[in-house]
């Protein structure tokens, strides 16, 4: 493995349900590196997406430690959270999350509304980030003169706008037809060999996740298999 990006050592995230404690992820470790493009899999409750939200800086831990890059991320504050996910972390979602009000442009352009660019800078940034996902085309379209596929490469371009380091991807092929799926898919390795970002996705679809380069099988909280995988 190159050299780890990610660092996640003896991880613990607990829930509490009336007088009951619900372990969700259990002294878990594991890396992920530099450039690699990491699946994540297991069924419902198994932890995954608590996992990949934890790495995202979208919640802390009950206990451990998760480093990325240079910041120890489980021991920062939620401001210094916010703050960090906004330079370095890239988030692709499932059902894509634009505004059906804004253009594609301005939905691509919020992120960077966060940081202290001029406004042309912003320009660059935007059309770079839609034409690298082959949408500098249709800027100007709303999200519902879209199709999905098209919808989701709007959500990649601005998961990217920013560029961070890391992009963390949540079931993002659940709500495409196969082809749409594939062309997504592909854009990621993309963004791995030739940008060099760190992918980390959540996926049930064996199909998805066989494009990553390693898959990690959650259970109950818990590591079961690492597997390398098919790219």
């Amino acid at each position: 493995m190159a050299r780890a990006l990610v660092q996640v050592r003896d991880l613990v995230k607990s829930f509490t349900r009336g007088t009951e404690r619900i372990d969700v992820l259990q002294k878990l470790t594991l890396d992920v590196g530099q450039a690699e493009f990491l699946a994540l899999m297991g069924p419902s409750g198994s932890g995954k997406t608590t996992l990949l939200n934890l790495i995202a800086g979208l919640d802390q831990p009950t206990s451990g430690k998760i480093s990325v890059g240079e910041n120890v991320i489980s021991e920062m504050s939620e401001s210094e959270l916010a703050r960090w996910r906004t330079r370095h972390v890239g988030f692709i979602f499932q059902f894509y999350y634009l505004l059906p009000v804004l253009t594609a442009y301005e939905n691509v352009e919020l992120p960077l509304l966060l940081l202290a660019l001029t406004k042309e800078q912003r320009r660059k940034q935007v059309t770079t980030a839609l034409d690298l996902v082959g949408l500098a085309d249709r800027m100007d379209h709303r999200p519902g003169q879209l199709s999905g596929g098209q919808q989701q490469r709007v959500g990649i371009a601005r998961a990217m706008v920013t560029d961070p380091e890391l992009i963390v991807a949540d079931e993002p092929t659940g709500d495409l037809d196969t082809k749409s799926a594939d062309e997504i898919l592909k854009l990621m390795e993309i963004l791995r060999a030739q940008l060099g970002k760190t992918i980390i996705m959540v996926t049930h679809d064996p199909k998805a996740a066989s494009r990553a380069q390693r898959i990690l099988h959650l259970e109950k909280g818990q590591l079961v298999l690492d597997t390398a995988a098919g790219v």
